[in-house]
């Protein structure tokens, strides 16, 4: 089921407010594809832990998995971590450059007097 984008963003800032969950991405964003078997190994969690992180990385749709027989692969999805960046990073920059600009301008136009 498909959130509404204001929850969808919630979720997504819950799950990556969880540096075990930011760990998995990290891994799937390393070797994409990877079992839950694959992406347990050397982690100080239990099984259990790691399927629920990734049930909640699945909700916000940051991982989607695949059906290979009888194994289930996970897959990182970058769109929704686009899409916070697109939102919540890039207006504040697009600011800090027009200022950037303006002060460049200013300063060109200073030397041409």
């Amino acid at each position: 089921m498909k959130l509404p984008i204001p929850q969808q963003e919630d979720a997504v800032f819950r799950a990556l407010a969880d540096a075990s969950r930011r760990h998995l991405l990290d891994r799937l964003h390393r070797r994409n594809g990877q079992t839950l078997v694959e992406l347990c190994e050397g982690l100080d969690m239990t099984r259990q832990a790691v399927a629920k992180h990734l049930a909640i990385l699945e909700e916000a749709n940051l991982v989607a998995t695949e059906r290979q027989g009888r194994e289930k692969l996970h897959f990182i999805n970058p769109v929704p971590i686009n899409a916070i960046a697109e939102r919540w990073i890039r207006k504040f920059e697009r600011r800090h450059l027009s200022a950037l600009a303006a002060l460049k301008s200013k300063l060109e136009g200073e030397g041409h007097d």
